[in-house]
């Protein structure tokens, strides 16, 4: 498989000819095809929530002070 990194987010994967022509030659469904589409859909969406939960979680961390052992009293 050849590999493309643009960026530092998107990769493009192509994938060898062999592999492609297989593909091709062996239709699906229409609805196995959506289905697959809904999928893969939705499980870009489920990596895309978690790395921003993951993110958020990191910000608020580095932006709210570790409590400290020491008690100020005024």
């Amino acid at each position: 498989m050849v590999a493309k990194v643009i960026s530092s987010k998107i990769k493009v994967i192509k994938k060898p000819q062999s592999e492609v022509s297989t593909a091709q030659t062996e239709p699906k469904a229409p609805k196995e095809s959506v289905r697959e589409m809904v999928a893969t859909v939705s499980q870009w969406v489920s990596e895309f929530q978690q790395k921003r939960r993951e993110e958020t979680s990191r910000v608020l961390k580095s932006l709210m002070p570790e409590p400290s052992t020491q008690t100020s009293e005024a």
